[in-house]
């Protein structure tokens, strides 16, 4: 939002907008998974790997395979910063920003505030494809932003302060027609 000044002057938006969103119920679901790995660390130590060795080396191998999962996979979504510059739109998932998706805001025609974005519409937390919504990125229910782009494609993330980031991007286009990107 641009601050309004008694003098009638306006403060641009700052060169560099970020936002976020967090999820802390993903740390929950995080500890399930360290403890499904610590499941199949203590199995493999405390057993005595004398007989019915299969199944043993099935459980372990099973308990740290899908404590690995969980912990990363939940991790990855357990917060989401955009940051949007004058060029570019970017959305970095989890602690290391994987999964990252970079848009050029020369493809986007435009940006709207989405007041209600819930994973039940989407299928879950996380990156999220349905061909007919698009993609989006949804780390808890809320507000969020949907971007549409120029090639027809729409792209959802939840972010707080979806508002500010909609004004921002908005103020940021280009006028363009659909065949000036190509």
């Amino acid at each position: 939002m641009r601050d309004h000044h008694p003098h009638g002057e306006h403060t641009p938006y700052p060169d560099v907008w970020t936002g976020r969103a967090t999820n802390r119920a993903q740390w929950l679901l995080a500890l399930a998974g360290a403890a499904c790995m610590a499941l199949g660390i203590a199995l493999a130590v405390d057993s005595a790997w004398t007989s019915a060795v299969a199944p043993l080396v099935m459980a372990v191998v099973g308990c740290i395979a899908a404590g690995l999962l969980v912990l990363f996979g939940t991790l990855a979504f357990v917060h989401v910063a955009l940051r949007v510059d004058e060029e570019h739109l970017e959305v970095r998932c989890g602690h290391i920003g994987v999964p990252r998706r970079r848009i050029p805001l020369s493809q986007v025609a435009g940006a709207e505030f989405v007041p209600h974005v819930t994973p039940r519409h989407w299928g879950g937390w996380g990156y999220r494809w349905r061909p007919e919504k698009g993609t989006a990125v949804v780390v808890r229910r809320g507000e969020g932003l949907l971007l549409r782009l120029w090639d027809g494609h729409t792209f959802t993330v939840t972010v707080d302060d979806a508002e500010a980031a909609v004004r921002v991007i908005r103020d940021r286009l280009r006028p363009q027609r659909p065949n000036a990107a190509r």
